[in-house]
């Protein structure tokens, strides 16, 4: 701490004249101060650094309600796609255990899962991920500081330590990518004492055993997804719709296939509180808003997938002048990422208006460290964003989903290309296929822009980024049919797209 100290950056004892006359004359101590050390502010600062930029990170992780703690990274890397993608493959490999008996495998015994050997493997990997990015920012010479960083002005951050000591740095600009955390419904007694969030889930040592998912996100499902394909009893309480701000008939036919691989669903139903029982067990209470009707049960773990809130509150935003959106907590930003305040400058899941998806916060602090370097004028287009929601049966999408399209453009003015299909890895294993659907979304005159793809089925990740770049070149509907297809995959059944909505005719997939 002493040699710290000895350095550029000077702890509490630093006058406030020594940083302002450094704000007056235009020297700072770094050219680029970024806030926030997830995959948004690593990618920012490890790409003005290429560019010739001094630049330093900030991050500092405050434990989750229930003290779970974790590296550098951000959400993605320790609570969120990693952890999540890792134990939705563990449900699929049981899944393909059931099915390699119908391949001609030989298996005796019982299948069962063993939770704690999956955590403590999927946790090692996220350690080595954690260990790599400090060994990036190092190999960039970026300096990471393990510190909370708030604004004094807008060339000026306050870093307090884990142990209470303050520094402060100077930037010529600064940027926000501080993400966002789980919420807890405030209103439901027994929520925040016995319950956890996503940033719990993927640390526990133990089995969640019986767990009731509340919420009906991707986050919701692609928990109760992999919880039930690893053999674990599984409820989602569902208040109103499933999958918000997605195509709903794709919407259904993830939830439709949920249910039948064997996850149960309390549609329409509220919370109302939850109780430790002397056993140990949560007994929930709710209601069904349809029938008016109370209703209770017992559960090992009650997972909390209600919404997310920006880390926006100890930043200091407001005494400066950043103008923030007062429902959402959300920082106000133009096209550019730029704040209400010259020099301070926000991305990803805290820019109000942006997708709260990885890639994009990458991309677009990879394009702000380039203008912000003088490098470059090229900003983020968060037009047609491809994603994947990693439920049991995968759905990929990528443009408008079919209400949008209809809302922009009038229900007379797109043409709905669609089909059922069934993956020929299920026809031997005898799998279910009637909720493995594709559509794309056109318009309906001159070339058929394409506005829309939507698809369920077997890596729809995969799929899903292929078609995507053909979104960046203007694709339309006759550009699918001059594709020659790959045989025999489920991605050449949207090149074989022939059947409209409005004809009415019979959409099934009938031959190889």
């Amino acid at each position: 701490m002493a040699a710290f100290c000895k350095g550029r950056h000077r702890w509490k004892r630093t006058s406030w004249f020594h940083v302002l006359s450094r704000t007056l004359t235009g020297k700072f101590d770094y050219d680029l101060v970024v806030i926030g050390g997830g995959s948004g502010g690593l990618a920012c600062s490890k790409e003005a650094a290429q560019l010739g930029q001094k630049v330093a990170v900030l991050d500092y992780v405050e434990p989750s309600v229930k003290g779970t703690k974790w590296g550098l990274g951000g959400t993605c890397v320790n609570v969120g796609c990693i952890p999540k993608k890792l134990m939705h493959q563990a449900a699929l490999l049981g899944a393909a255990v059931k099915d390699a008996k119908k391949y001609g495998w030989q298996i005796s015994g019982p299948i069962c899962h063993d939770w704690a050997t999956m955590a403590e493997a999927v946790q090692n990997h996220v350690r080595s991920l954690n260990w790599g990015h400090r060994v990036q920012l190092q190999d960039k010479k970026v300096k990471y500081l393990n510190v909370k960083g708030s604004l004094v002005d807008e060339h000026t951050i306050k870093g307090l330590s884990k142990a209470g000591k303050e520094m402060n740095l100077t930037a010529k600009n600064i940027v926000i990518a501080t993400g966002g955390r789980p919420k807890f419904p405030t209103n439901i007694p027994g929520a925040v004492e016995h319950g956890i969030t996503s940033d719990d889930i993927f640390w526990l040592k133990k089995s969640p055993g019986k767990t009731l998912v509340v919420g009906a996100s991707y986050v919701a499902l692609e928990c109760a997804g992999f919880l039930t394909g690893i053999g674990l009893d599984t409820t989602v309480m569902v208040r109103s719709i499933a999958l918000r701000g997605f195509d709903q008939q794709m919407a259904g036919l993830v939830t439709d296939y949920m249910e039948s691989y064997g996850t149960k669903f309390a549609w329409k139903c509220v919370p109302k509180r939850v109780e430790k029982l002397s056993s140990g067990a949560l007994q929930v209470t709710w209601n069904d808003t349809q029938t008016g009707s109370e209703h209770k049960d017992t559960f090992d773990t009650v997972l909390w997938a209600v919404g997310r809130a920006p880390e926006t509150k100890a930043l200091g935003l407001t005494k400066l002048g950043v103008q923030l959106n007062k429902e959402t907590g959300k920082i106000l930003v133009a096209a550019d990422e730029s704040t209400s305040v010259p020099n301070i400058y926000a991305f990803g899941d805290i820019g109000e208006g942006r997708p709260e998806l990885t890639p994009t916060a990458i991309k677009a602090g990879k394009l702000l460290a380039r203008r912000l370097a003088g490098h470059s004028t090229e900003q983020m287009n968060y037009d047609d964003v491809p994603t994947t929601v990693f439920t049991p049966l995968e759905y990929g999408c990528v443009g408008l989903s079919e209400e949008e399209a209809e809302r922009r453009r009038g229900k007379d003015n797109i043409e709905v290309y669609h089909a059922f299909y069934k993956p020929l890895e299920f026809t031997v294993a005898e799998r279910d296929a009637s909720q493995c659907y594709i559509k794309v979304i056109c318009e309906r005159d001159g070339d058929q822009k394409i506005l829309g793809l939507h698809f369920t089925g077997p890596n729809a990740g995969e799929v899903t980024q292929g078609f995507a770049m053909s979104f960046q070149c203007g694709a339309t509907y006759s550009h699918l049919l001059k594709t020659v297809g790959i045989h025999p995959t489920c991605a050449e059944e949207l090149i074989k797209l022939n059947i409209t909505k409005r004809s009415g005719l019979d959409a099934t997939v009938t031959g190889c």
